[in-house]
């Protein structure tokens, strides 16, 4: 059996999913802690220079040692019954053989975009003269959005941002989860509870409904953490964070993946879990974050790719479409991260029982089967089918 993340992997993705989250405010969002790290891992493998230090200060690895964690990272965390993960570089810049051999798991392909004819081989040239100028965008982009519902098995349609044709190089990972609950909510239990959304306005919100034993229930730090296993045997771990009222994502959701160290049992027999069914769907451009999270110069001219490209490229965008679905039966979550590169220039007794109701704000994070490694990481801080954030 392949072992779970290495210390150093979950490590690192623990400590950019804290430093991300609070840059991701206090609105309903789904980000991917992982998927981002592997993103911007596999381009830190072509970083060098100060532009590798900066990556290794926020990513831990850089260079040779960066490709090799992608490649690790990535075998690991497919062992996670349901888990896919897939990732694609397409470029119409020349890419050093040695960056590729360095991402062998990693698909390369041709970025099919205008202008710059004379930096693509004959062969390539001649396979594209019957497009059309005005066409060659929209070619690359069907190409892409194909990889992307072909890898997402449909729960992504697209890239979460469009190709104008001024990218020289574009790298997309995919994470796809889809996973049943070892217990399923009966359905017949589900139904209205109130929920008081983070403003303060409390209505009624389909509410699922199951007992769960003591030890899938402990708190950290005062958020009370719940897991629900899924089936299989080398399962997801799927938790849900609730804070004290009032409590922000970025304190909350850490909670999740603390160590047993930090965890306090509960003191209880059982809980009667009470848990809205939710669907999140963020996309976030997490270029944005980048200069905060101490990464400057892979984003301004003069950024160092030479591992990469003897094309000077610098990263003009990163964005992130992340969806979470929590139902009776089990969830799926589904992300995909596009970096774009241009040239810059016991027997039976009676129980003490707790009720848990997660009745206003609070967060969901889904991790790899060793339970370590954040994959996807949610709030929800408005009520599921409410209006004023548009999901359900």
């Amino acid at each position: 059996m392949t072992p779970g993340p290495t210390a150093f992997e979950a490590d690192a993705v623990r400590a950019l999913a804290a430093r991300w989250l609070p840059w991701l405010g206090d609105d309903d969002f789904v980000c991917s802690p992982a998927g981002l790290w592997l993103a911007l891992a596999a381009v830190a493998s072509g970083a060098r220079g100060r532009t590798a230090e900066e990556l290794r200060g926020l990513l831990g690895v850089d260079g040779e040692a960066a490709a090799e964690a992608v490649t690790a990272a990535g075998r690991r965390l497919a062992v996670t019954d349901g888990l896919v993960v897939a990732a694609g570089v397409w470029s119409r810049v020349s890419v050093l053989d040695a960056f590729r051999r360095g991402l062998p798991d990693v698909e390369f392909g041709v970025l099919r975009g205008a202008p710059a004819w004379f930096e693509l081989p004959d062969e390539v040239f001649g396979a594209t003269d019957d497009v059309s100028l005005g066409e060659i965008p929209a070619v690359a982009q069907d190409e892409l959005d194909d990889w992307i519902r072909r890898a997402t098995g449909g729960r992504v349609q697209r890239l979460p941002l469009g190709l104008d044709g001024s990218e020289d190089l574009v790298l997309v990972n995919a994470l796809v989860l889809k996973a049943s609950w070892l217990t399923a909510f009966p359905a017949h239990l589900t139904r209205d509870e109130p929920f008081t959304d983070g403003w303060g306005d409390t209505r009624p919100v389909p509410t699922m409904r199951q007992r769960i034993p003591a030890d899938g229930v402990w708190s950290v730090d005062g958020v009370t953490v719940v897991e629900l296993p899924c089936a299989g045997d080398e399962a997801a771990r799927v938790r849900f964070a609730l804070g004290r009222p009032g409590a922000g994502p970025a304190d909350v959701l850490p909670a999740a993946w603390a160590g047993p160290a930090a965890r306090q049992p509960l003191a209880a027999d059982a809980a009667d879990l009470a848990l809205p069914r939710f669907t999140l769907r963020t996309k976030t451009e997490a270029d944005a974050h980048l200069p905060s999270l101490g990464v400057g110069r892979s984003v301004r001219p003069g950024a160092d790719f030479s591992g990469l490209s003897p094309a000077a490229l610098i990263v003009s965008k990163v964005v992130q479409e992340a969806l979470v679905e929590v139902a009776e039966e089990g969830v799926e979550a589904a992300a995909v991260t596009q970096v774009a590169m241009t040239r810059s220039a016991a027997p039976p007794r009676h129980q003490v029982v707790e009720r848990i109701a997660f009745d206003r704000p609070f967060g969901v994070v889904v991790l790899d089967a060793s339970g370590e490694l954040p994959l996807f990481a949610g709030w929800r801080r408005s009520a599921p089918g409410g209006a004023r954030s548009g999901v359900a």
